[in-house]
C-alpha cells in the first residue's frame, strides 16, 4: 500500500481517538466544554505538525481536512461531539480549523517546503491561542473593547510574549531568516488578528496573517 494512504489511515484514527478522549472528558469527568474544546484544539494542532513530515501530498491533507470538515459541520447540525460544540458562544472555529491547517500546509508546499510557513502559523494556533484564552479567563485584569466584542490586556499579553517566544524559537531552526524585526512583526500582527477575531474566525485569522507577514519577510 502506498505509505501516505496508510499514513492518512493512521492519521484518521489517531483523530478519532482524540475527539473520543475528549467527549469522555466531557460526559464521564465533567469537565466543561470551554477546556476539553481546548484540549482538542491544542492536541489537532500538534498532530498537524507531522503533516509536513509525513505526508507528501497536499491532496491527502486535503482528504483529511475536508473530512473532519465535513464531520465536524454535521456534529453542529445534529448537535453532537458535545465537547466541542456545548459552548454558549456561537462559533465557527472548530470547521475553520482545519481550513487554516490545509491552506498552511498548501503555502509550505509551495515556498520551497519552508517548514516555518506551516510550523509558525498553526503552532501560534496550537499554543498562543489557548494560552491567551486560558490566561484572559483566569485574570480578567484590564478588559477593553475591539468592536462588539471584549479582551483583556493579560491574554493579549500572553499571546504577544508567548508568540515572541515561539517566532524566536522555531526562526532559529528554519532557514528563513526572519530577524528580531520580523518576530516583533508577525507577533504583533497575529496579537492584532487575536483580539480583532470573533465567532472563532480566530482559528483562521491568525494562521492567515502568520502567514502574510511571512510572505511579506520573504519578499521585502
Amino acid at each position: 500500500m502506498n505509505p501516505d494512504i496508510l499514513n492518512t489511515v493512521y492519521f484518521v484514527i489517531v483523530f478519532l481517538l482524540l475527539f473520543a478522549i475528549a467527549e469522555f472528558l466531557y460526559h464521564v469527568m465533567d469537565i466543561q466544554a470551554e477546556l476539553t474544546r481546548k484540549v482538542v484544539h491544542f492536541g489537532t494542532g500538534l498532530l498537524s505538525l507531522m503533516f509536513p513530515i509525513i505526508l507528501d501530498s497536499h491532496w491527502y491533507v486535503l482528504f483529511l481536512c475536508s473530512s473532519f470538515a465535513g464531520l465536524l459541520i454535521l456534529s453542529m447540525r445534529f448537535k453532537l461531539l458535545k465537547s466541542i460544540n456545548a459552548i454558549e458562544r456561537e462559533s465557527v472555529g472548530a470547521v475553520a480549523y482545519p481550513v487554516s491547517v490545509y491552506v498552511c500546509y498548501l503555502a509550505f508546499a509551495n515556498f520551497d517546503r519552508q517548514y516555518i510557513y506551516f510550523y509558525l502559523p498553526i503552532l501560534m494556533l496550537a499554543i498562543c491561542d489557548p494560552l491567551a484564552a486560558l490566561a484572559g479567563k483566569k485574570w480578567p485584569w484590564k478588559p477593553y473593547k475591539v468592536g462588539a466584542g471584549t479582551k483583556t490586556w493579560v491574554g493579549s499579553s500572553i499571546f504577544f510574549v508567548s508568540a515572541m517566544i515561539l517566532s524566536l524559537a522555531i526562526s532559529r531552526f528554519s532557514t528563513f531568516e526572519l530577524g528580531i524585526f520580523g518576530v516583533l512583526l508577525v507577533s504583533s500582527v497575529a496579537t492584532i488578528a487575536e483580539a480583532v477575531s470573533r465567532r472563532g474566525f480566530d482559528n483562521l485569522m491568525i494562521p492567515m496573517a502568520v502567514l502574510g507577514m511571512l510572505v511579506v519577510i520573504d519578499y521585502v
